[in-house]
């Protein structure tokens, strides 16, 4: 029978007081089967999701088997400079009443300060594969004497493309060594990596057959194009989540997303791969601290991120491949928490959904976007104040017509209709009901307006933000979604400001609505852009 404790399954001492300090009380299932695999001396082959406690799974026998001073005598491999830090902190914790030095390599950061953490000759080395290679080439790092080998997200390596490297690598290993290799998925490829490279592995099979987590609930919102970020703001307002995770299939989304979101009064960072490390560093450490809310990020950037605190994953770019929406929710719902998995979904990206949905077996609840979330509650909070400062000071014909009304209706019906016709923005004036007038409507009627300058033009959204809050009463937080093709550029706006608009571009002849045919470039474009620059 499997040992179901970490007391029970022969660790120094030392290491269970570090196992214990880092909260762990049970072992996962996936430690429960490889720990005690791994002491007996056996390869493995495991397959788990993001989450599940991989890196102590192989970590915690590691370092229960090193001998402190010995030199390098363990070897781990990952795919990305965030995983490669975030293993090497974990491992470093739990060996740090062992005597046990980790480093981990990585390409952004100085090689010199790699070689000098090299010079403390580090019982474990966490490294990337081109960087490690790179080592190697200028040897300072060497092979002999490894004892552990692992291949940690083996998938994402082949993805990105590292499986030549991590068979050179392997190949100057010594054939006596112990080797790990985890996995969310085990394709052919991987498979045949293991039959080269490994003993006799015991392979490992964790969720198999749930291949999503139990306690993330999964919701989709229908939503147009031109509305996403609209959508994205009012559920961020409804769900008020304490760390959420934005997904966006393109680097340059994901910029534009992040500051978009600033705009509207969120603390939110884009991460993709075109960062230096210093940059990731810094957003990664504010995420961390709580200083940031809302992390936008692409699927590359966010491999090997292990965050337990977030509390929502939304998909603001559906993927294509259902295997990336499983490792997207994997990042929520972790250490026993609830998380919640929201995604977006344009009415031509329905197909997607429905491969998704039959890749983890069930349906994603279809839901109506809040309309207003707790900006509405925020509003009827503020509607009241104002109707109690107005009840003070009406004049007596209101008074009584009010007398008049409460002899034929209940006052509940009678408040309930004056507060209707507020929230259709009609007020009350001599005989004739004025509509838009008293008290702001609670819904804004939103329109696009088109501008047809584009990217041919080189048109930037901040220079056409600041131009709209220069020429008109906008603010920039009034201002919707922004896309700019070729030769167009549609902004969604507040109907109240479409006459400002078109008074501010009379001079260029800009302003079309949407439905109209889109006229040919302004051909001008020198003096349209020197008139947006002021």
């Amino acid at each position: 029978m499997k040992p179901v404790d970490f007391n029970s399954m022969h660790l120094k001492t030392e290491l269970l007081d570090m196992i214990r300090e880092k909260g762990f009380v049970q072992p996962t299932p996936i430690q429960v089967q490889t720990i005690p695999l791994a002491l007996d001396g056996h390869d493995i082959m495991g397959q788990a999701r993001t989450g599940t406690g991989k890196t102590a799974s192989y970590g915690i026998p590691i370092l229960n088997c090193l001998v402190p001073g010995g030199g390098m005598q363990a070897l781990v491999i990952c795919p990305t400079r965030e995983l490669s830090v975030q293993v090497r902190n974990e491992i470093a914790f739990l060996g740090r009443t062992l005597g046990i030095q980790v480093v981990a390599l990585y390409g952004g950061q100085s090689i010199e300060i790699q070689f000098h953490a090299l010079g403390k000759q580090p019982e474990i080395v966490v490294a990337t594969p081109g960087r490690l290679l790179d080592h190697l080439r200028r040897g300072s790092v060497y092979l002999e004497d490894l004892r552990f080998v692992v291949l940690d997200e083996a998938d994402e390596m082949l993805d990105m493309g590292f499986l030549p490297d991590i068979e050179m690598i392997l190949s100057d290993c010594p054939t006596t060594r112990q080797t790990f290799l985890f996995s969310a998925t085990l394709p052919e490829e991987i498979r045949e990596l293991g039959k080269k490279f490994m003993q006799d592995p015991v392979i490992v099979l964790i969720d198999a057959d749930e291949p999503t987590v139990p306690i993330v609930e999964q919701r989709c919102y229908r939503v147009h194009p031109g509305r996403k970020i609209q959508t994205l703001c009012r559920l961020l307002e409804a769900e008020q989540p304490q760390v959420s995770l934005v997904f966006c299939r393109t680097k340059k989304g994901a910029d534009e997303l992040a500051y978009r979101l600033k705009q509207r009064g969120f603390r939110a960072e884009s991460l993709h791969g075109d960062m230096s490390q210093r940059e990731r560093d810094l957003v990664m450490n504010k995420f961390r601290q709580g200083r940031l809310r809302v992390l936008v990020a692409t699927d590359l950037a966010s491999r090997g991120l292990d965050i337990e605190m977030v509390s929502h994953v939304i998909n603001f770019d559906i993927p294509d491949d259902p295997d990336v929406y499983v490792h997207r929710i994997g990042r929520t719902g972790r250490a026993g928490r609830n998380g919640v998995a929201i995604t977006l979904v344009e009415p031509s990206k329905i197909k997607q959904l429905r491969m998704i949905e039959r890749r983890i077996d069930r349906r994603i609840t279809i839901c109506e976007c809040p309309v207003h979330g707790h900006k509405k509650e925020r509003h009827e909070d503020e509607l009241f104040k104002q109707v109690v400062q107005a009840a003070r000071s009406v004049s007596s014909n209101y008074r009584n017509m009010a007398r008049r009304m409460l002899e034929q209706e209940d006052a509940v019906t009678i408040l309930a209709g004056a507060l209707k016709l507020m929230e259709d923005g009609v007020a009350f004036s001599g005989k004739d009901w004025v509509p838009n007038a008293g008290v702001e409507a609670l819904e804004e009627t939103i329109v696009n307006v088109e501008i047809p300058l584009g990217k041919e033009h080189g048109i930037k959204v901040e220079q056409l933000i600041q131009w709209l809050v220069n020429r008109t009463l906008l603010r920039e937080n009034q201002i919707g979604d922004i896309e700019i093709e070729e030769q167009s550029t549609y902004i969604e706006v507040p109907l109240e400001y479409v006459d400002e608009i078109y008074q501010a571009c009379d001079q260029l002849e800009l302003v079309k609505k949407r439905s109209k045919k889109r006229p040919k470039p302004f051909a001008k474009w020198g003096r349209v852009q020197s008139l947006i620059g002021r």
